[in-house]
């Protein structure tokens, strides 16, 4: 829609940051603890050059967007040209040097920007320093990239990251047969886009009951583009995951993390397989969920995709730390005796009951996917 915009004259700021929202989804799950950012310089009609924040250590998408425009066009082009970026430009000096003074020498006249960076070293100087420098700065589609960094501002207005909880189950709700056996409840085209969920994530969180149930790998297996591994955490307060499992047997087992109580009985052999053991504080016996996720904030996780089972399903949104949820309904009936998607967590009255908001259903193959919100952040 953007293209055809541009080619008939049309290609106003708001396409532009559009552009730009598409260029930060590419980065999701690879820039963790920086925001996936998209940017886009343009003059009138004309893109001169695009950019996505790279993972730690390299470029944010300002400057690669200058580069791009640099190549295609040559430097004089920049002068006088616009900006548009999903998030306020930084103004640190950090691994890299700030956006704003590299905005400022290219000559950019008008920057347009999403929402403001809530980080505690901007929150508002980056725009500051650019209208200082006598650049015309305006914010656009502020609720569509407040939603597109909602990992990054959950860290850094509320310290935790952003949570989606995902479950399949049948259409009675459960999550596995009564011995046990849950592939597949759900058919291909769902398991596809759990992959797509999980390459989006900066990390996959599961309990220890469903890493002895099912021995996941919890990688991103995407169709003809390479996998991708995200983080893979695991909440076992006492360690009961043998070191056999696939999550310590991995190539990259330093992605690894265990969230496990303080001295736990084998930490070190863990630790000696490659992974990372945080120990974390309990709460009636078991991981404080809250200091959990605020703890994986502090190491630079922002979102991240819960996988299960239905005893921690039920523990996060008992606690108010769920976000997002996906849920997953295929057309199968397990009976009462099957294993429940949702173990028990104190609902006496329909009207406490967790209502989902902004719900959205798609069908997925023979499965149907809800998809909805709790609370309202962003």
């Amino acid at each position: 829609m953007a293209e055809a915009k541009k080619r008939a004259g049309a290609f106003s700021p708001e396409d532009a940051m559009r552009l730009a929202l598409r260029g930060a989804a590419r980065g999701d799950g690879l820039t963790w603890p920086n925001p996936s950012c998209g940017a886009v310089i343009f003059r009138g009609s004309r893109v001169l050059g695009r950019g996505t924040t790279r993972p730690i250590g390299g470029d944010h998408a300002e400057i690669g967007a200058l580069a791009a425009a640099r190549r295609r066009h040559g430097e004089r082009a920049l002068r006088g040209a616009s900006l548009a970026v999903t998030l306020e430009p930084c103004v640190t000096h950090g691994r890299t040097g700030p956006c704003t003074d590299a905005l400022i020498a290219a000559g950019i006249k008008r920057v347009y920007y999403g929402c403001r960076d809530s980080h505690c070293a901007v929150r508002g100087r980056g725009i500051r320093r650019l209208r200082s420098a006598g650049i015309r700065v305006e914010s656009l589609l502020l609720r569509e990239c407040r939603e597109k960094h909602r990992g990054f501002l959950s860290v850094q207005e509320r310290g935790r990251p952003y949570v989606v909880l995902k479950l399949a189950a049948s259409l009675d709700g459960r999550i596995a047969t009564a011995a046990g056996e849950s592939r597949w409840i759900t058919g291909p085209e769902s398991r596809r886009f759990v992959h797509e969920l999980r390459a989006r994530s900066d990390a996959i969180l599961i309990g220890s009951g469903t890493a002895i149930a099912d021995d996941p790998r919890l990688d991103a297996r995407r169709q003809g583009r390479a996998p991708r591994s995200p983080v893979r955490v695991l909440v076992d307060s006492k360690l009961r995951v043998p070191e056999g499992a696939k999550l310590y047997r991995r190539t990259d087992p330093e992605r690894t993390w265990v969230l496990c109580a303080p001295a736990a009985r084998g930490l070190r052999s863990r630790e000696a397989l490659g992974a990372r053991l945080l120990e974390t504080r309990l709460r009636a016996g078991r991981i404080d969920l809250a200091r959990a996720l605020s703890k994986l904030a502090e190491e630079g996780l922002t979102e991240i995709l819960v996988e299960g089972g239905g005893q921690l399903a039920a523990a996060l949104l008992r606690a108010g730390l769920v976000d997002a949820v996906h849920w997953f309904v295929a057309p199968k009936l397990l009976g009462g005796d099957g294993k429940e998607a949702l173990a028990g967590y104190g609902i006496k009255r329909l009207a406490d009951a967790t209502a989902l908001r902004a719900v959205r259903t798609k069908r997925m193959g023979s499965d149907v996917l809800f998809s909805g919100t709790l609370g309202d952040f962003p």
